[in-house]
């Protein structure tokens, strides 16, 4: 079933689309199913360097983070990417067989490896060192879409990494948003800008292309006043709103996140935690708002949820490690 909609309008009527499509493959062990929520990117392994100067193993990339987290809040999750057919990308397989992430739209590429990410942690905050150069995901091409898969998501999720990481992945990103918008399917876009992988100039002119096509708009403040030249937050919404989305939610730390549409827009307030590691935290917020939207709530409910989901993740070490559960971000918003 597809729809074409506008304005807060879209989240009635993506609560009506029929939810039952999931079928299993038992012989192979394995799994496909169409996913309510299909995201497309580079997983990154995951070395974060500990207070005693080890490094702690795990899994990463953001839009990767995101089909986890989306997928521990209870909703149908694809990924769509390339691997290497290495120890790291076996473990992604690992990873995704058991958070239910459905990986059969991710191609293992024999010729190139996974990619690498360490993150070392400062008093200005979390750094990250990238060894991703020439990455199997890096290698994506239009030809390895699942176009119906696409075509029978309810949501595209795609970031600027996605499109950073090489010029053939990111044209492959536009195309896989060229086919949800003629399925009726809605687009998500997080920002995600890693000057480390592109120049300022030309990401500001891909992300913006991209954003003039996306419905959900997920900006950090951070990467928004670098791509916008704006810092008042209302003004970077109301740019994201004129690109052409129907929903904008703009993190703003441990403020909260503006939540704004052409209908109203208000500043869900965020919730004061120790903080030991913001590894991941967009990325949870991603997954735990577009869950909720595609569960039924509207953006500012969902925005509520996606926050405390936030701030249950900085408080541990890793991206994936961290993300909580449905259980624990409801039991967190009780206590509130």
């Amino acid at each position: 079933m597809t729809v074409a909609v506008h304005g807060l309008d879209a989240w009635h009527v993506l609560v009506c689309i029929d939810r039952d499509h999931t079928t299993y493959n038992l012989q192979n062990m394995a799994f496909s199913m169409t996913a309510e929520i299909l995201c497309l990117g580079e997983p990154l392994y995951e070395l974060n360097r500990q207070a005693d100067g080890r490094f702690l193993g795990g899994h990463g990339g953001d839009t990767a983070n995101c089909a986890v987290a989306a997928a521990r809040q209870g909703a149908r999750v694809g990924y769509v990417s390339r691997i290497g057919d290495d120890v790291f990308g076996r473990s992604f397989l690992d990873l995704w067989a058991a958070e239910g992430v459905d990986s059969s739209a991710v191609t293992i590429d024999p010729a190139a490896p996974t990619g690498v990410y360490f993150v070392t942690h400062g008093p200005e905050g979390h750094d990250f060192s990238y060894r991703r150069a020439g990455s199997a995901a890096s290698r994506m091409i239009a030809a390895d879409l699942p176009r119906e898969a696409i075509a029978k998501a309810r949501i595209l999720h795609v970031s600027g990494i996605s499109q950073a990481i090489s010029d053939n992945a990111a044209d492959t990103v536009f195309e896989a948003i060229a086919l949800a918008r003629d399925a009726g399917v809605l687009v998500s876009y997080d920002t995600n800008l890693r000057l480390k992988l592109w120049p300022a100039a030309r990401a500001r002119a891909v992300i913006h292309a991209a954003m003039a096509q996306c419905d959900i708009a997920l900006p950090g403040l951070d990467d928004a006043t670098v791509l916008t030249g704006l810092h008042d937050p209302d003004r970077i919404a109301d740019f994201y709103l004129g690109l052409g989305a129907h929903v904008v939610a703009l993190t703003l730390g441990a403020k909260g996140t503006l939540v704004a549409t052409a209908e109203a827009r208000h500043l869900v307030a965020g919730h004061k935690v120790k903080a030991v590691d913001a590894t991941g935290a967009g990325d949870t917020f991603d997954g735990a708002f577009l869950a909720r939207l595609v569960a039924g709530d509207d953006p500012f409910e969902a925005a509520r949820y996606a926050n405390a989901a936030a701030a249950i993740s900085v408080q541990s070490f890793g991206a994936i490690d961290a993300m909580p559960r449905k259980e624990a971000v409801l039991a967190f918003l009780g206590g509130r």
